[in-house]
């Protein structure tokens, strides 16, 4: 099974077992390109999936872009969706952690996992299309890698540079600007969309109700994208 994506010059494929492009690529696609912090930047993008946000940010016109995944499909997902598209991306296999044997560099980005789940294992609850569950698994609180990437973003980052990334308000937003501040960045959200929730988190609402984290019958959430600047 294939996902097609167009909002890029050229079709993006989302291959099976690949995170297809969903409201929150989109959404740090659009801050990228509004802030144009793009242009001439040594830029990571990191948990890259299909490849969407690097590409966008090689068409922009980066000096040079680097993307790192966990996930062996998604890196021959993100090399081939890059030759599609004409992109020049080096993708590869590996975390923020190996990232940091590459830079620094002067643009951070991620949309790295942030749902939060049950212990309970709820796999058979969300239809095989919504990706792999480690694309968007991220512990009960949804911060398994939220808060180790804040920890790393001042050594991934050259002085001036800047980190942007997209999470969802379940993943605790506040605690994220607040980690980034206590590494020594200066952090704020920039951008936010309220969504109605997607095959994941309306399997999960009623465990989200039963903890109180989720008011009775809502079925949205607010995405947001946080910048973090080195100065």
């Amino acid at each position: 099974m294939t996902t097609a994506y167009t909002e890029l010059s050229e079709p993006l494929i989302a291959a099976d077992g690949v995170y297809a492009p969903q409201q929150d690529s989109q959404l740090l696609v659009e801050a990228l390109e509004k802030t144009g912090l793009g242009p001439g930047r040594r830029v990571v993008d990191l948990c890259t999936g299909s490849g969407v946000v690097a590409i966008d940010a090689s068409e922009q016109g980066a000096s040079a872009v680097t993307a790192f995944d966990i996930c062996p499909r998604a890196v021959r997902c993100a090399r081939a969706n890059a030759l599609a598209a004409g992109a020049e991306v080096d993708v590869h296999l590996g975390s923020w952690a190996r990232a940091l044997e590459f830079g620094p560099f002067d643009l951070v980005l991620s949309n790295p996992p942030y749902v939060p789940h049950d212990p309970d294992d709820d796999t058979e609850a969300i239809p095989a299309n919504a990706g792999p569950a480690r694309a968007f698994n991220a512990g009960p609180d949804g911060r398994l890698v939220l808060d180790p990437l804040c920890v790393a973003a001042p050594d991934l980052l050259a002085e001036g540079g800047t980190m942007l990334l997209v999470q969802s308000e379940f993943a605790e937003v506040e605690q994220t600007l607040v980690s980034l501040r206590n590494a020594g960045l200066n952090a704020t959200v920039i951008a936010w969309q309220h969504i109605p929730f997607g095959p994941v988190m309306s399997a999960r609402a009623r465990w989200l109700e039963r903890a109180g984290r989720l008011p009775s019958g809502r079925r949205e959430e607010e995405l947001v994208v946080i910048r973090a600047d080195k100065l």
